[in-house]
Order: C-alpha cells, then structure tokens, then sequence
C-alpha cells in the first residue's frame, strides 16, 4: 500500500496550486454580481411579441414605482399620516416624485408643463386661434371658475385663458384615478390612505431598492402613528422580497445540508478528519461554478446559486467513494481499479448537462455551465488532492460495516424483485401515456413571490386605479420619434373605442410627450402677435374677460412660437419622468425603441382582444398583447427547448456509455435502473397533480447523472463476480448524503429549489435499489473484508 508521509504531502503540488485556486474563485465569488429577478429566464431570441413584453419586463423603470396603504386607525389619522409620510419622503431626496393627491406635490413638474403648454395641448391646432376658437375656449375657461379645477386656474386666467392647462391635466389624468378625501388619496373600499412614490434609482438596482424600501419603513416609524399598519408593495419590492427570499433559503439549505451530510459522515466513519477531506471536492464545485457562470455570462442568477447546493449531494459522493474504497485498495489501487468508474460516471454526468450550456436560455444555461463545471471541478479535486491528502482513504471505524452488511443484504435480495419492479416501471410508462401530460409548469412557478403578497398588490393596484395590465398595446420605431408618432396613430383608433364606451380610457406616452411632429405643427399653429391681439378684441368683444387684461397671454404665445421641441431628456428630474419611461422604453444598440399602451377597461371588462385588433387593422407596428398568454408562451417554448437538449444530453450519455462499455448486456444492465427511476420518479409527481416545469427536467438530469454513478458501480461488481464491503458501504453512504441533501432542498420555500428535491430525493434512492436490482448477482467477499 502506498503512502505519503504527513510532511511530505505539503511538498506535493496538487495541494498547492488549490489552494490558490481556491483563494482566486473565492475571492471572485465575493466580487460577482447575484442577480433574482425573472429575465434571465426569458429567450435570447424572442418573437416580436415576446420582445416587446420582455422590454417591459426588463424595464427599469417599472420597478421603481412604490405602491404604499396606511391601513388602520380613524380617517383623520390615515390623512395626517399620508401627509406627513409624504412630506418625509419627499424631503429624503431619495424619490423622484412621490403622490398622495395633494395639489402641492404638482409644482415641480407645473413649470415645465406650463412654460410648453402649446406644444403638449391637445387642444392646440389652427381653429384654437380663430376668432371663434378663442371665443369658445375663453367661454369654457371661465365656465370651470365655478368648479373645484376652478382653484387652479384662477391665478392663471390671463395667461391661461384657453385652458390649455386644464387641457393637458385632463389629458395625463387617468380614468380611475383614486378617490380623494380631505385632499389626500384614499381607498374605495377600505380603510386606507394610499401614496404613490417613485424612486430615484434603477428599478434594476435592487441595492438601492432596498434602501428606498427601509426608508419608507423608518419615516414610517417616526411618525408614531399608533394603530396604523404601513402596506408596501410593486415590483421592486417583489425583487427584494425574491432576492432575501433566496439568500436566505440559499443560505439555510447550505447550513442545513452541510450539518446532515457532516452528521451522516460523522457516523459512518467516526472521525472527523474524513469529514473535512470528503467536503473538498463540494467546496471545489460550488466555487468553480459560480466562478465560471459569472465569467460567462457576467453574473449569478440567486436561483442557479441555489441550485449548487445540489452538488453536495453528488460531488460529496467523490469523496466518499475514495475515502471508503481506498481504505482497503489503497492510493495507487482506488486509481487503478475504481477511478475509472467514477471517472465515466462523471463523464456521463457532464455529457448529460453539457446539452444546456449552449441553451437559448440564459437561466438555463447558467444551470448548464454551474453543473458541468461544478462537476469537474469536483471530479478533479477527488483524483488529484484527495490521494495525496488520505492515500490509505478513511479508517474503518464508525457505522462503516453495518452499512456495508445492509447493502450487500439489500444487493442480494434485491434481484428477485426484478420482475415486479421491471412490470411497476412498465405501468409507470403506461401511466404516463394515458394521463393528461403534467409538463405544464409556467414562468410564475420559478418565482418565490407568496400569494399574500400578491394579493395586497391587486389589492392597492384597484384602489390607485392602475390600468390592466392584462392586455397591453404596444409598438416599436427605429427611434423615440418613431416610436411617439405610433403611439399617436394607435390613440387616434383607441380614442373612438373611449367614445364608443367600450374603453374607459388609456395611458399613452404621447399623451406626456408628443411627437417631434405634432409638437412642430402646434408650434406652427401660434399666430403672430398682432394677428392674435386683432382676433382676442373681436373674440372678447362684449365678452367676461377684456383683451386689455391679457397682454400676458399674448407674450406667452410669442415666447413659445421659438421653443425647441421637447425631448424625453427633457423630462429628467421631474415626477412626469417615471410615468414616461414606463411607457417609452429606449432601443439598445440592434433593438427598436417601445411605445406602451396601458388600458383602463370600461365598467363592463376588457374589450375582447378581437375586437382590439380589428379596430388596431391597418396599423403595422401595433400589436395588441394578451400579457399572461404571452408569458406562458415563453415559458412553454423555455420548456420545449428545455427537453429537446435533456434529450440530446440522455442521447449523448447513451452514446458514451455504449462506446465505453461495448457490451449491449452491460449496456441494459446500466441504462435500465435510470431510465427506470426516471419513469417511476415522473409517474410519482404526475400521480400527485405537480404541475411539472423546467426545475423538474432539471432533477431529472440530476438524477440519471446520480444514478449513473450508481449502475456503473453495480456493473463493475457484476463484472468482477463479487461485491466487497467498502463499494458497497460507499454507495449506501453516497445515497445517504444525497437523499438527506435533496430532501432538505424539497422543504424550501423557493418552489423551483424545491421542485429540484422533490424530484432528486426519491429519484437519487430509486437509483440505488434498482441499480441493485437489475444488476448481475455477485457474491459478496468473506466477512472478514466487512
């Protein structure tokens, strides 16, 4: 037996060169960017419906919208709390805008509006400056002094006297904008006060979302407002929430599955020297994956970190088929006799998720590039470090030969079961093709977002009169121009929809900003101002107002007949630029820009979507968009791929496998306890109504790269015609680790982690009995090897 005194095994370079490679990966991990959020789960190359709701979705502005209720309390509470909130907030610096219906929060964006009033009026055009025109509009200006807009325009009659004002707020006002009481937003239905607030930063910056989100908290708090419950929510809170929610499932899952392997390990060899070489190849794995996945693709979705937890169940295998089985081989024998099987092992294993890397999908891929390279990284960390560290492996102390005997027992009695396992995996098969097929998993199901959370998120959308946004309008341009006058063509269609009655209303972007075009031909429509002082004496001839009296009215038009044209830039910093980028969404380099149309349905529901596209006809960039179908259509065709390439993945581990083995028996004997616990695993999950998804297929592949490890082994023992205790330990001890691992991944509540381990956990056991099972019969060597 081979051996490699303590002192001399630090002058080995294999230990050497990883540790520094360990402290390079580590090092990186803590410089990689962790993202959770659903786009890298949306294709690379999308329809152009698929890319439109993908712009929208990936839209940084959508996530920095702050949906808050103050519930509790008596109405003077709710309205004295929302306006000391709101002036709080807006005095953090840290909202671009934050609404609460009070008038003040207006004056900001005011300025702009009114010192370019006659470009963004729709009611300005040529007839607006006829004699009758202004007659018409001076006589409805001052009819309004009498109503509660009437407040508001007062001071602003002489400049003002069209009412190009009122214009443009009837124009940006949504239909079922909020019910105001006591000059502040409160809900229809419930005892609340309801504030709108816009962050400053990124929707996609979730750093910085999560600051915005504790300072509404903390201002909160210090208005000690006793019996009051602050109700937050929007999609940055969404993002928040997921990302904490995976950290810490993330985390707790790594503790937990690390203190149940440490403790499995611990009671089958007895010390701890074994435990600490057997997580080697784990720690390996996971540093090399996210290593390599944000090399790649430049950062680490939360749901492939959660994901490489799953490699303690299979790279702590590596190390403990070496420290088992070299405990009576030895070093130079272990890589003589049983490194090549744990070496096609793990080339099936990666063979099998070699075929996701190249995905179409980044989420997808990332999976791909975190196992193949995880598994790698553990493979090598078992053949090169861990013979040097333990070349006698293990000692045979702990719970090692009771699991050896109760293997070799399960091995020998298993066999006689081939025939009913073989008719139940038959059925399974059956089952499979006569029940409705459960592949039916939708991009929802990868989100950890509670439906509590989403219920309070309807909830607050109805009370602050939010379009639907079930169906949406949207059209792309080559620029923001392009994109503006579309916007326009469609409102133009929508706006007899609104007078028909079978549309309430809708937001556009041309309805903020114009285009370039109809901002010129406005422009073009001021008269010259002694044109206008002639026909404002003949309009107000005997008239409420006197022309004398609205020389300022005059001067704004001449100011304004040499403004420049506005711009979507010209919007920053005020509270109008959220609602704008919302719905204009800027091109990249390759891409068009987007024009969003949101849909307020009238009091009888959306319009039929039919009906919308007959009434779009005619109009080649509007496309009508049905939001939820649009989505399962992505994550349907991200499933399809999905099992096209686990497909080409079992093909090429077939393929190596028959190459390698060259034998059609020995080739059945390993191929039929996975295909096997495969089929049992899915007729399981299909039998309990799981709707099954991507994160299954996922565990599948886990499973066949698991259970090869396990057929292999069970051939090589056939092979030999005798099956010696420490294979045999290592396997059930393998299995223990792994069911154990998985087992705990199925409890998070992360559904697509724990769609990973409820799939793995029964397949990873099934693998074991039946590659016992339909393995040749070896006779187990002389008790004293146990």
């Amino acid at each position: 037996m081979s051996a490699i005194s303590p002192p001399r095994r630090w002058r080995h370079p294999a230990p050497w060169i990883w540790l520094a490679a360990m402290a390079i990966g580590l090092w990186w991990c803590t410089r990689a960017v962790y993202v959770a959020d659903l786009s890298a789960f949306l294709p690379s190359s999308p329809t152009p419906e698929q890319r439109v709701l993908m712009a929208q979705l990936k839209n940084g502005a959508t996530g920095r919208v702050l949906m808050i209720g103050l519930r509790g309390g008596t109405a003077a509470e709710r309205t004295d709390a929302s306006r000391r909130l709101a002036v709080a907030l807006r005095q953090s610096n840290a909202f671009e805008a934050v609404h609460n219906g009070e008038e003040s929060e207006d004056e900001a964006v005011g300025r702009l509006l009114f010192e370019h009033r006659y470009l963004l009026s729709p009611g300005v055009d040529a007839q607006r400056f006829t004699v009758e025109g202004l007659r018409d509009a001076i006589d409805e200006t001052v009819s309004l002094l009498g109503t509660p807009a009437g407040t508001r325009l007062g001071p602003l009659l002489w400049r003002d006297p069209t009412g190009e004002t009122a214009r443009m707020a009837e124009a940006m006002m949504p239909a079922a904008a909020p019910r105001v009481e006591e000059g502040v937003w409160v809900s229809r239905t419930q005892p609340r006060a309801l504030l709108l607030a816009t962050t400053r930063a990124d929707g996609a910056d979730l750093d910085a979302q999560q600051a915005a989100q504790q300072l509404v908290r903390s201002r909160f708090a210090g208005l000690h407002a006793a019996g009051l419950q602050l109700e937050l929510s929007g999609p940055g809170v969404f993002a928040v929430q997921s990302r904490a929610t995976i950290e810490s499932e993330v985390k707790r899952l790594a503790i937990a599955g690390s203190i149940a392997m440490l403790a499995v390990l611990l009671v089958a060899f007895g010390s701890l020297r074994p435990l600490v070489i057997a997580v080697l190849p784990v720690a390996s794995g996971v540093v090399a994956g996210i290593v390599t996945v944000s090399l790649a693709t430049g950062h680490v979705h939360g749901l492939t970190l959660g994901f490489g937890t799953t490699l303690i169940g299979e790279a702590v295998d590596y190390g403990i088929y070496y420290l088992v089985q070299a405990h009576a081989l030895g070093r130079a024998g272990w890589l003589r006799a049983q490194w090549p099987t744990v070496r096609l092992g793990l080339a099936t294993s990666v063979a099998g998720f070699a075929a996701l890397v190249v995905s179409g999908w980044e989420g997808l891929a990332q999976l791909g590039i975190f196992a193949v390279s995880g598994l790698l990284a553990a493979g090598l960390t078992t053949r090169y470090l861990l013979p040097v560290l333990a070349p006698e492996g293990a000692a045979g102390a702990g719970l090692r030969a009771r699991l050896a005997r109760a293997t070799a027992a399960c091995a020998a009695a298993l066999p006689r079961w081939r025939v009913p396992l073989l008719a139940l995996s038959i059925a399974a098969v059956l089952a499979l093709v006569w029940l409705p097929s459960p592949w039916r998993g939708s991009l929802s199901s990868l989100s950890p977002v509670p439906q509590a959370a989403l219920d309070l998120d309807a909830s607050l959308r109805a009370d602050l009169g939010a379009p639907d946004a079930g169906v949406i309008v949207a059209a792309e341009a080559r620029d923001e121009a392009g994109a503006l006058a579309a916007a326009e063509r469609i409102g133009q269609r929508l706006d007899a929809l609104v007078r028909a009655g079978q549309l309430a209303s809708y937001q556009s972007p041309a309805r903020i900003l114009p285009s370039p075009a109809t901002q010129l031909a406005r422009r073009a429509a001021l008269p010259d101002g002694s044109v206008l002082q002639q026909r404002l004496a003949e309009a107000t001839l005997d008239g409420p107002l006197p022309a004398g009296k609205l020389l300022p009215f005059v001067g704004d038009v001449q100011a304004q007949r040499d403004v420049p044209v506005l711009h979507r830039a010209d919007f920053e910093g005020t509270p109008l630029a959220a609602a704008l980028d919302a719905l204009l969404l800027p091109g990249r380099p390759g891409t068009p820009w987007t024009a969003v149309l949101m849909l307020q349905p009238a009091a009888g529901g959306m319009l039929p979507v039919a009906t919308l596209r007959q009434s779009l006809a005619g109009l080649p960039t509007a496309r009508v968009l049905q939001v939820q179908p649009e989505l399962d259509g992505i994550y349907a065709g991200y499933l399809r791929q999905a099992r096209w390439q686990a497909a080409a993945g079992a093909l090429a581990v077939v393929l190596l496998l028959a190459w390698h083995l060259r034998s059609a028996r020995r080739l059945a004997r390993v191929l039929l306890p996975l295909a096997a616990s495969v089929v049992l695993v899915l007729a399981g999950l299909s039998l309990s109504g799981a709707a099954l998804g991507v994160l299954h297929l996922v565990g599948l592949l886990l499973v066949v790269a698991i259970g090869s490890n396990y057929a292999l082994f069970f051939d090589h023992l056939a092979l030999r015609g005798e099956a010696d205790a420490d294979t045999l330990a290592s396997l059930l001890m393998a299995n223990l680790t792994t069911v154990v691992s998985f087992g705990l991944l199925a409890t998070a509540r992360v559904p697509a982690l724990a769609d990973v381990g409820m799939t793995v956990a029964p397949g990873a056991l099934l693998s074991l009995l039946l590659a016992a099972a339909f393995s040749g019969r070896a006779r187990q060597r002389a008790a004293g090897a146990v």
